[in-house]
């Protein structure tokens, strides 16, 4: 009986080892997670600021008059020219064609 209890305890050995790797290997992957999640955050990050700078660039060169307004005058310009009835319709047109692109 004496085999039967190293061989047991052999087991019991075997397994919490197998259990510790396991453990580290899960550790592992988490901490990989973290680092691709941060990376894919970072990666949006950097795609919208890049997306804001290119159409705030749009507008200073379509109206460079804006340039030297204040944010909260630019801000009423928009909402002005994007109540009116015409790009209300180039805006709608634009949208559904970059939807099928």
């Amino acid at each position: 009986m004496n085999r039967s209890n190293q061989k047991v305890k052999h087991t019991l050995e075997e397994l919490k080892t197998e259990r510790d790797e396991a453990q580290r290997e899960i550790a592992q992957l988490e901490n990989r997670q973290k680092v691709i999640l941060s990376k894919q955050i970072d990666a949006e990050r950097r795609a919208r600021t890049r997306r804001l700078i290119e159409r705030g660039a749009m507008l200073e060169s379509v109206f460079p008059e804006l340039m030297a307004c204040p944010n909260a005058k630019v801000m009423a310009f928009l909402c002005g020219v994007s109540r009116l009835d015409e790009i209300s319709r180039l805006l709608a047109k634009a949208t559904s064609d970059s939807s099928t692109e």
